[in-house]
């Protein structure tokens, strides 16, 4: 079943959030408040996760009016090794769970690009990102990439070398290599912990959809609400 909302631009400077903690109605409910208007949850690369996003869920926050965007879990945010069979394989199963949670096609998908074990080929890592492109792309979603620490490409190649023309800056993206890419359209500030927030109760992290000056687009969500926005 498709689930209840419709694929918008997100107009720039939208208040969103990420996270990898299951969102609770009451954290719902807060983050409404708060003025957030979209959140980026997370999908399974591998096994499944307790915490991964369900459909339940995903009606929740549609139904409040918060806009839906997805992420696929890294292998790891500390040391892997990417490939273009990993990434056929991987891309392949975060568009499997898109279709089974009913995200509409055209909505962003986003390719967590992180933690690359120092002194892999650049190729391996050019070849992961584009196979994972090409599998999310062919299921009829809008594949975006994260670029974090570690990413493993410069900013050139990030830019050149990679299918991808949605690019969202992580909070910990290397400063001196800021912005590693053009066409950023979301950034990610730093995380946030429960105990910090405690209406909203879970970690996570702010992100504001904005369109850099070197060639920035627009983000697409599945979402419902978006007419109550100014």
């Amino acid at each position: 079943m498709t689930l209840p909302g419709h694929v918008f631009t997100a107009p720039d400077g939208v208040r969103g959030f990420d996270s990898a903690e299951s969102v609770t109605p009451q954290a719902i409910a807060a983050f409404r408040r708060r003025g957030y208007r979209f959140c980026v949850r997370y999908v399974r690369r591998d096994k499944p996760h307790a915490s991964a996003l369900s459909a339940k869920e995903a009606h929740l926050l549609l139904l409040a009016g918060i806009g839906l965007m997805l992420v696929q879990y890294v292998e790891s945010d500390t040391t892997w090794i990417p490939s273009g069979t990993k990434g056929t394989k991987n891309g392949s199963v975060a568009a499997s769970e898109a279709e089974k949670l009913g995200v509409s096609s055209g909505v962003t998908v986003w390719c967590d690009l992180e933690g690359v074990k120092p002194g892999t080929p650049a190729q391996r890592v050019i070849d992961y990102c584009n196979h994972w492109h090409a599998a999310v792309g062919g299921a009829g979603y809008v594949p975006g990439v994260y670029v974090g620490y570690h990413a493993g490409l410069s900013p050139t190649q990030l830019y050149r070398a990679l299918r991808f023309s949605h690019y969202w800056a992580a909070y910990n993206l290397n400063s001196d290599q800021y912005p590693a890419v053009r066409g950023i359209q979301m950034k990610q500030s730093r995380p946030r912990r429960s105990n910090a927030v405690p209406d909203v109760g879970i970690d996570f992290q702010d992100d504001r959809v904005s369109a850099d000056a070197l060639g920035g687009r627009p983000t697409v969500l599945a979402l419902a609400g978006w007419p109550e926005l100014p």
